[in-house]
């Protein structure tokens, strides 16, 4: 079994939490059912402009979990153009 995690960095063009939480919850659902992974917003909650995301996957191979974090990511980058896309860092636990 294999653990997975990764932090997402998200510049947002939001100017209240209002349409932060839009944002964010949007690619938080969507993380969810599309790749089957938990997610949450861990940091920058009160920040309007910054999220930071984190997502973890379960795995029995190792380049499975990588694999479906590298997918998540560029699906994120695809779907979502009005976000920018910071910093992405994917360990194994």
């Amino acid at each position: 079994m294999h653990v997975f995690s990764a932090l997402f960095r998200f510049h947002l063009q939001s100017r209240t939490l209002k349409d932060k939480r839009r944002i964010v919850k949007s690619i938080l659902a969507r993380a969810r059912n599309t790749f089957n992974v938990a997610a949450a917003e861990v940091d920058d909650q009160d920040i309007p402009g910054s999220a930071l995301l984190a997502f973890v996957t379960v795995t029995e191979g190792r380049s499975q979990g990588r694999r479906i974090l590298e997918m998540l990511e560029e699906h994120v980058v695809e779907e979502r153009p009005d976000v920018a896309l910071v910093a992405v860092e994917i360990e194994e636990r």
